[in-house]
């Protein structure tokens, strides 16, 4: 899903996740099993349970760590994945739009900044997909705006032809970014717990070197196996990272680390660090640029998906979404809209807000083959370079709700089904193609 780096030790290693081996194989056997008639499953249960308990066995499910290091010259660690059911063994999805009412995000707007925000969940039937926009409606500078992330390998390794990216991440820091000639780099400080990833030198340094860069604090601090930080770990490190930064670079511009996705459950962690922040410090969080995650995944704990916050074992509101929802357009503009509003309700209305981790994780034998990839991303960079609102919209960008997006990824080998790239061969997808038809169209 998203990519944990290490520091910026010179040599460092790449973990392989158990789960590309016995896990993949145990997975695909349960799946396989719950998508087989009742009858067949009762007879096969004996032997299939002999073989997941082999496959277990052989593949040293004990206790200890699940992930085996070996070195390796970039510096990306993959996130391991939840145990095995983490792709949950349901039946296979159908595209086909819900026949009753979904849940959608609504926000009770605040008359206070700084005041509890109430979200609510009210019936909705599900939105239209966004369709093709007419050239007109996208910004002069709508290139600039779109970003990947690289997840395998260097930027410039990859055939871009006349379709490169505005902007691209790796989700660390460079005290000496790849440059280009038209493609910013986007820094990022990762945590753990609240602790920076990175030596404080090393930060100043690459502030100090590469002046007027955005930064990101973070990636996905609300997720336990990204940067697990509570609310009150994430204040303190932020608040410390923006004084390094900040007084390294005074040009430099930070955003908060995008939570995972936005519910109910992730606007309550949100709050929880506003409300910190301005208890603690006496003033609002300074955040230069809003940053969020638009997954779809399931919030529950000891399930698949994205889990419950740190900090938040105990709640009870999480979202229930299931695999077929993972590539809905109307929920990808729910949560849109909904940090849009909160940002209004929290005076920040003029921010920038951008989309920083996205796409679809799920592997295509769920129901996600390369045409509905495709599809999801052209109707999504549609939607981020056109949706506008005169109420809630960024007042600096003609109202515009989204300033900048980044698609995950280039070339993965944990999570490939969005891959512009296959890896490691570097040959265009079929997503590459509606991306660059994209870029060409939008010209």
């Amino acid at each position: 899903m998203i990519r944990s780096t290490v520091t910026d030790r010179p040599h460092v290693e790449r973990q392989r996740p158990m789960h590309q081996t016995t896990g993949q194989t145990a997975r695909r056997l349960l799946c396989n099993m719950r998508r087989s008639k009742p009858a067949n499953r009762r007879s096969c249960l004996p032997g299939a349970a002999l073989i997941l308990l082999l496959i277990l066995l052989l593949g040293g499910c004990r206790p200890g760590p699940l992930l085996t290091p070996a070195p390796t010259a970039e510096p990306l660690v993959p996130t391991s994945l939840p145990p095995v059911a983490f792709f949950a063994p349901t039946p296979k999805p159908t595209l086909a739009p819900p026949a009753t009412p979904t849940a959608a995000l609504a926000v009770v707007d605040t008359p206070t900044i700084g005041a509890p925000l109430t979200l609510t969940i009210s019936p909705t039937t599900a939105a239209p997909s966004a369709t093709r926009a007419p050239v007109q409606q996208l910004s002069s500078d709508w290139r600039q705006r779109i970003g990947v992330g690289v997840a395998n390998g260097v930027l410039e390794q990859i055939a871009w032809g006349d379709a490169r990216p505005g902007w691209y991440l790796d989700w660390k820091i460079h005290v000496t970014p790849e440059r280009t000639s038209d493609i910013e780099f986007v820094q990022m400080v990762r945590l753990q717990q609240g602790e920076a990833r990175n030596t404080t030198e090393n930060i100043r340094r690459a502030a100090e070197t590469h002046p007027g860069a955005l930064w990101l604090i973070g990636n996905e601090p609300d997720v336990a196996w990204q940067d697990n930080s509570t609310p009150e770990q994430y204040v303190r490190a932020y608040h410390d990272l923006y004084q390094t930064i900040k007084t390294a670079d005074a040009t430099a511009r930070l955003a908060i680390g995008g939570i995972s996705q936005v519910t109910p459950l992730r606007m309550r962690y949100l709050q929880r660090i506003w409300d910190l922040y301005r208890a603690q410090y006496a003033a609002d969080m300074p955040v230069d640029v809003w940053n969020i995650h638009t997954f779809v995944l399931r919030e529950e704990k000891d399930s698949w998906g994205v889990g419950l916050p740190p900090g938040f074992d105990d709640a009870a509101d999480g979202t229930l979404w299931n695999i077929e929802d993972h590539n809905r357009i109307d929920l990808l503009q729910q949560e849109v809209i909904a940090l849009r509003r909160w940002m209004a309700a929290h005076g920040q209305r003029q921010k920038p807000l951008i989309v920083s981790e996205y796409g679809i994780l799920m592997p295509a034998d769920y129901g996600f083959p390369p045409e509905i990839v495709a599809a999801y991303l052209t109707d999504s960079f549609t939607y981020f370079a056109t949706a506008r609102d005169a109420q809630i919209g960024n007042t600096n960008d003609d109202n515009r709700l989204v300033q900048r997006w980044c698609w995950y990824s280039t070339a993965d080998d944990v999570y490939p089904t969005g891959n512009l790239f296959a890896w490691p061969s570097l040959n265009p997808t079929a997503i590459f193609r509606a991306y660059t038809a994209f870029m060409r169209a939008a010209r």
